[in-house]
């Protein structure tokens, strides 16, 4: 017996056992909005997919072909159509996440109006956001299983048991909008207690893996940009320690926790980091550091200086009283901060690099998994990068170092336009279609997202939009360019009453009133165009 019919009959027990008062009680109508309403908070939420994350992970451990993948959202309807779209292309929801951007958060979500990803917006908006999120795919749950109920009842009225038995199937197998959500925490908005306390908010909202950065907090730079300033490891540790115990105070056993190190493009550092022994993780990290070799009489008032086997390093301090690293010693910064974070609580690396490179990607983590052989990174597909130019020229340098032929090329301008159909320029497309695929394959990367992609696709459509309707077109403007692809390619926002719940509330309303129930859904309803 499915839970569907479960439930039907565990609220007719109860119905009897109520008496007359529940006469007007249709269990069939409770047993709807039951499954209509499968998580009842965010927690349920959070367990629910960090379960189904390490799935995921324990899968990729033994095939890395089966990465997975997320688009990122700024807003729950965004995460909604997304979620939809999958079901309605690909049929499964499997292996597809959401991500959290705090950069979108940031520009697009603030009281303050747009704002740089420098940890400047409210940090409640954070697990808003994730609440958001979920609340819409919930919706998107209950309203596909609206039309599976109204499905149902019109197959029961014209006597078709095999549409009914088809239908009833679909209801009991249905297959939740509701996936993990990869929430960004920024550097952690303060101290590890404020780490922890955004996190327990956080995960109540539903969150099941929180990625934490290894910026100081109040310096965060977007990864991205220039200016970044890491924190020694143990100040980071300890944030990831933050995470951890809010997990667990909250039941979420399996919560996962993506390490970022910013340290491929950060050449700034706030501290100096505690040492207690040579060769302990301090005295690691400011072996780092930008030195010079002084003896005691060079000393001057206000020095910081560092006794490394007997010998006065004096760290090169900048006017903002920031200490600098060694030129070139980022990957070795990054990979000692993977291992250390892998060592000490996280689950998973995500190492933020200037170009999309599977051979720079692989270096760094085949020297972690020297160390932790089962290392798993998330990869930030960006927006940042120019992936045309970017691939151009890394087919532009192979072919150099084939021996071929490149005097028809301007390696500056492989962007124009006029290398689109040229055999570069079609070798570099197709690695940027397989670059998920390879870097999964060749570089441990579990999980690919685009950070920013609806940002970029609500300026491009809206630009689309704006210059025809403003200009001649009117209203063919939206009509051929919007409302007519809905039509054609099955948009279910086009019936925009239904997406936003007006046939959920009809079919509430006849529960709560039968046929005295005031319904949006008659025949005079415009949408009914679209049928």
């Amino acid at each position: 017996m499915s839970a569907y019919e479960n439930d039907i009959k565990a609220v007719a027990a109860l119905k009897e056992a109520a008496g007359s008062s529940w006469s007007a009680i249709n269990p069939e109508s409770v047993a709807r909005m039951r499954a209509q309403n499968r998580f009842k908070t965010g927690l349920d939420v959070a367990k629910y997919t960090a379960a189904i994350m390490r799935k995921d992970m324990a899968e990729y451990d033994a095939d890395s072909s089966v990465y997975t993948q997320s688009l990122g959202c700024w807003h729950g309807f965004i995460g909604q159509q997304k979620m939809i779209s999958i079901k309605k292309h690909l049929k499964t929801t499997n292996k597809r996440y959401l991500y959290l951007s705090g950069w979108m958060i940031a520009a697009l979500r603030s009281d303050f109006g747009p704002l740089p990803d420098q940890s400047m917006h409210e940090k409640t908006a954070v697990a808003a956001l994730i609440e958001e999120l979920y609340t819409f795919l919930r919706q998107a749950d209950a309203r596909e299983l609206d039309l599976l109920f109204s499905a149902l009842d019109e197959a029961r009225e014209s006597g078709d048991r095999a549409k009914q038995s088809e239908i009833q199937a679909q209801i009991d197998n249905f297959e939740t909008h509701v996936v993990p959500i990869i929430a960004d925490i920024d550097a952690g908005f303060g101290n590890p207690e404020a780490t922890y306390l955004l996190a327990k908010k956080m995960i109540e909202a539903g969150a099941c893996c929180i990625q934490i950065e290894n910026q100081v907090s109040d310096e965060k730079q977007c990864g991205h940009q220039d200016g970044k300033v890491t924190v020694p490891h143990a100040d980071f540790l300890a944030k990831i320690n933050a995470v951890r115990y809010a997990f667990l105070e909250l039941g979420v056993d399996d919560g996962v926790i993506v390490a970022r190190t910013d340290s491929l493009g950060a050449g700034l550092t706030k501290q100096i980091a505690v040492t207690n022994e040579p060769g302990d993780l301090g005295d690691q990290y400011n072996a780092f550091l930008d030195c010079e070799e002084i003896s005691a009489a060079e000393l001057n008032n206000g020095d910081v200086v560092i006794n490394r086997e007997g010998k006065l390093l004096r760290p090169k301090r900048l006017p903002s009283n920031l200490f600098q690293f060694r030129k070139g010693t980022g990957e070795d910064r990054c990979v000692l901060d993977s291992i250390t974070s892998l060592q000490n609580g996280a689950d998973m690396i995500w190492i933020e690099t200037e170009k999309p490179h599977v051979g720079q990607i692989k270096a760094m983590v085949d020297r972690v998994r020297e160390v932790v052989p089962n290392a798993k990174l998330v990869y930030n597909n960006s927006p940042s990068f120019n992936w045309t130019l970017s691939f151009r020229q890394q087919v532009f340098d192979a072919f150099v170092a084939e021996g071929k032929d490149v005097s028809a090329y301007d390696r500056a301008k492989l962007m124009s336009v006029e290398y689109d159909e040229t055999e570069l320029a079609q070798i570099a497309d197709e690695k940027i279609r397989t670059f998920q695929r390879d870097g999964s394959a060749h570089a441990g990367i579990f999980h690919h997202l685009i950070t920013l992609p609806t940002y970029h696709t609500a300026a491009l459509s809206t630009d689309n939009l704006a210059k025809g309707y403003f200009a001649d077109q009117g209203m063919l403007a939206y009509v051929k360019g919007v409302q007519r692809q809905e039509i054609r390619q099955g948009i279910a926002c086009v019936k925009h009453q239904n997406m936003a719940g007006s046939d959920i509330g009809d079919n509430h309303k006849e529960y709560f009133a039968g046929e005295a129930a005031l319904k949006a859904g008659g025949k005079d309803n415009t949408m009914n165009q679209f049928h």
